[in-house]
């Protein structure tokens, strides 16, 4: 049986992603991610490292949540391609944590026969605390017949969807910090203003061998697009 496609026609403005709760994780999980992204920062696989710098234990990288927010997207949008992909880190993740990761659609709209429909991305904890957020765009066809028609060479079906975005505070990590849009569910983070937090940065880059005090919320991204998986 074939994989079931997404279409622009049958996406509306609120529309949220099934959850993806992953398995809790482990030491074992940190260790082959490590060796299969090639960051081998001791703070997320070498225990007695970890805490000789003042952690309670090993920790997860933060890329390593971003993949598992990636996976939500690839396994929602079939038959779409990835435009953009962007998250920031929140909350550190450790051995045993749960990650729950949950997206909602936040703004479609369409011209000259290209359609893109925003989804607004976040992760939690096993205690709904906020770990990550980001968001994506993805291009659709618009129907089942837009897709025959661009595939046999005809001229894609023009319908023009002006922005449909969400008045909906974002899922946020001050409650100084002004609402963007996002799910309602997802909770706010307490006494961190400006995205800064006292734990130290869970970011990918392999020379960081401390963690630092207080750093600025980082961004990662992937502008590339990409065809999601069928």
């Amino acid at each position: 049986m074939p994989a079931r496609k997404l279409y622009f026609e049958s996406i509306r403005v609120g529309d949220e992603l099934p959850a993806l709760a992953k398995a809790p994780v482990d030491r074992v999980q940190l260790s082959r991610y490590a060796g299969a992204s090639g960051d081998y920062n001791p703070v997320h696989v070498d225990e007695l490292y970890a805490k000789s710098v003042g952690m309670p234990s090993v920790y997860a990288p933060g890329m390593l949540v971003m993949g598992m927010l990636g996976q939500l997207i690839s396994d929602w949008a079939r038959g779409g391609q990835l435009r953009r992909y962007n998250v920031r880190f929140i909350k550190m993740v450790w051995p045993g944590d749960t990650v729950v990761c949950k997206g909602r659609v936040s703004d479609r709209h369409g011209s000259g026969g290209r359609y893109f429909v925003e989804i607004d991305l976040w992760a939690e904890n096993q205690k709904g605390e906020l770990v990550m957020k980001g968001g994506s765009q993805i291009q659709l066809f618009y129907s089942l017949e837009d897709e025959n028609r661009q595939r046999s060479g005809q001229s894609p079906i023009v319908v023009e969807v002006p922005r449909e975005s969400l008045v909906v505070p974002a899922p946020q990590a001050s409650t100084s910090e002004a609402a963007t849009s996002s799910a309602p569910s997802a909770p706010e983070e307490e006494d961190d203003e400006d995205e800064d937090s006292d734990e130290p940065r869970t970011g990918a880059s392999s020379k960081k061998t401390a963690p630092r005090e207080k750093p600025a919320a980082k961004t990662a991204s992937l502008p590339v697009a990409k065809k999601a998986k069928k």
